[in-house]
Formats: structure tokens, sequence, C-alpha cells
């Protein structure tokens, strides 16, 4: 989901941010340290600088791993944020729900050729889209044309404006809810002509795994990856509106520009991101499970092969099946997804071959640049 968000900042929030930007507190856990990363703590520290409340970001390379966390994870008490805290990972939910719809199609239960409409009957349709044009593959890899349902202008103003967001962020929202705010709109594109991104597309790619499986696509999800994996920490909340601990608060300007009022807005109901964007993790979850995923853990060759097969999205950036790659300013490629939500900025990437992986998080959603952690961490700058 898109990046969106009670408390206006008071006298002792602001000193306590002030104190933050001016210079972070820096912890590091280098416990089974794997080589220096001198460069990834600066950009990390940086990121703080810049004006993220907190940092926490965390490496695995081979059986070595470190940590680090920078900034705060409450502005009120000026509390430190852990490098074992929880976060609402955003979109990078998309890549647990391509991985078992790639799961499927590898039991034979389903073609990524097999159009929308096929699973999904009389659902994408209306404003010129057409669900018997669109198949599962341009579902995940954003070819589809669907209509993000986050460019709404209502929902934008419902959820990522201060008087909105404060209305409705315990509201339940049904998938259906989602799909008939994107229906109300004409497609992007013809299906397959283009690319962009759209939640709505892995809303539906939710409804499929339950209608091929007859379960909730968080059961399948906890089946299939969070149990085997032994994810202790990642989860899929539905409704639930409160973060596992230990977690820092989340913060927003609930505003287009960086400037003006922090708000708390920890708290939500993730629904109105559902399969597109609803999970929590943490970062050594996120590392463990992008590694098993790039080594081959989670699929067969030939789905793993066609999850890597990419659409160009921009310079240095391709899109695959719920998975982008980035190829860095050094030449190394690196394998994974972002997710960005109310007060919550993350990124979790690897090595093609699996063995070097970074996941972070900003509990700010309006500033920093985690494109340098990544540079920094991968490319030693």
């Amino acid at each position: 989901m898109k990046r969106h968000g009670r408390t206006i900042l008071t006298a002792a929030t602001a000193v306590a941010l002030s104190a933050a930007l001016a210079g972070p507190a820096l912890a590091a856990a280098p416990a089974h340290t794997s080589g220096g990363h001198d460069g990834t703590r600066q950009a990390v520290r940086a990121a703080v600088v810049g004006g993220v409340p907190g940092v926490v970001a965390r490496v695995q390379r081979g059986h070595g791993t470190w940590a680090a966390t920078a900034g705060v994870g409450n502005l009120e008490t000026g509390k430190p944020r852990s490098t074992r805290d929880h976060y609402r990972v955003a979109s990078i939910t998309k890549t647990f729900v391509a991985t078992v719809v790639l799961q499927l199609e590898a039991e034979g239960r389903l073609s990524l050729d097999d159009t929308v409409e096929k699973w999904l009957p009389g659902v994408v349709h209306g404003n010129g889209h057409d669900g018997s044009r669109i198949t599962l593959r341009q579902l995940l890899n954003h070819t589809s044309g669907i209509f993000d349902v986050t460019a709404d202008e209502d929902v934008q103003r419902a959820y990522f404006t201060e008087d909105g967001f404060y209305r409705v962020r315990y509201d339940t929202v049904t998938p259906e809810r989602i799909l008939g705010i994107a229906m109300s709109h004409e497609p992007d594109f013809e299906p397959g002509t283009s690319w962009n991104y759209s939640n709505t597309n892995y809303v539906l790619a939710g409804m499929l795994i339950e209608k091929v499986t007859g379960h909730p696509y968080g059961d399948e999800i906890r089946r299939r990856i969070i149990n085997p994996l032994h994810l202790e920490e990642t989860s899929v909340p539905g409704t639930r509106a409160t973060l596992p601990r230990p977690s820092s608060r989340a913060y927003s300007k609930l505003a287009r520009t960086a400037t003006g009022p922090t708000y708390d807005v920890t708290e939500l109901n993730p629904s109105i991101a559902g399969a597109s964007g609803e999970m929590i993790s943490d970062s050594a979850d996120l590392n463990r499970f992008y590694s098993a995923l790039l080594r081959g853990r989670l699929l067969p060759p030939e789905q793993l092969k066609e999850m890597r097969t990419t659409v160009p999205t921009k310079e240095n950036e391709a899109y695959g099946l719920g998975l982008r790659s980035y190829e860095l300013s050094c030449g190394t490629t690196v394998w994974g997804h972002g997710g960005d939500i109310h007060g919550s900025h993350s990124k979790a990437l690897t090595t093609a071959d699996g063995r070097h992986s970074l996941a972070l998080n900003f509990n700010g959603d309006w500033t920093g640049d985690s494109d340098a952690i990544v540079e920094a961490e991968f490319c030693g700058k």
C-alpha cells in the first residue's frame, strides 16, 4: 500500500524529535558480525538526521548477522528503537501472496494464464474493466491495467488526511468494498500493454487464493510459509489494530508535504490494505523469508523462474511476480520488495543466491533515504 496515519507534537515531543535530529542515538548488535558495516551504519544515522524518527536495520550474510538502530521509537518518551521491533511491512505482503499463488500453480491447481473471470466471475467488470481479458500473471506483475484503489480521491481523503484518518482508522473494509471502489473508475490501460502498480491486483490475488483453496489467504500464508520457516514474529493481522511487542510508535504527517505536525498513527485496522499490504513482521523474519525464497526453499525452479521474470518499471528497476529487482550502482542486483503504509516505510532485499540479505524500517512515512542504506550495505558505499 502507498505511504500513508493522533497526537500532535507536544513541547516534550518536539524536544525529543529535535534531539534525535541533532544527534541520533545509534545502537548496534554485532553478536555474530560478518564483515564491516560502517557505511551502512552511517546511512542509518543519516536517515535520522534527515528527519526519520527512528530506524532499524538488520543484515544476514552467510551465518553472520548484524543489526543497528538509530533515533527513537517513541517521540514522547525518547525510548530508542529495538532491533527486535515488529512493524507493518505493507506491500512486502505481496511477495508472500504471490508465493502462495505460485505454489498453487506448482500443485496444478491453477495456471498463471487462467483469466480472473474463470476464478472470480463477475468481480472485475464495469467502466471498461473485463476480467475475461486479464490473466492471473497480469495481476501479479501489475500489467492488468486495473485501477489502483489508493488513487481514488475519496480513499485518499479518508485515509491520508488528519480529519479522515481519525474517523476511519478502526473501520473494517472488505475486499468487495475495495473492488467496488476500483471498478467505479476506468482501467489505466488495456491489459498487458503497460505497467502500473495497483494494490487492487493483490486484493484480487487474496480473493483468488480463497476461491482455489477454500481458506482465507492469511491461513494459507501461515500454513505454507510462516509455519514451515518458523517466522514466529510474522503475522497476518486481519482487523487487529495494534502491533505485537516489542514495537515502536509509527508517525505520519497525514499530508502531502513533509512539513506540519507529526501524528501518531500506530493503531489502525489494516483491512484497508488486505492482501495488498496488511502483514506485520520484524527484520530477522524478513531476511529469513527472502533468503529462503531466493534459495528455492519455497518454490520449485520453474515457479521461481516465473517469479523472477520481470517487466521493466524504471531505470535499474523491474517487477516480477510480487518480487522487485534493483540493479545497484556497483552492478549488484538485489531482489525483494518495499512497503509503505501509515507511519512505516520498509525494505527487504537479498542477493540472487539468497546469501546476503537486508531488512530495514523507518517509523515515519514522509522522509528518509532508504536507498542509501541499501547501496551502503550491498555496494560498500
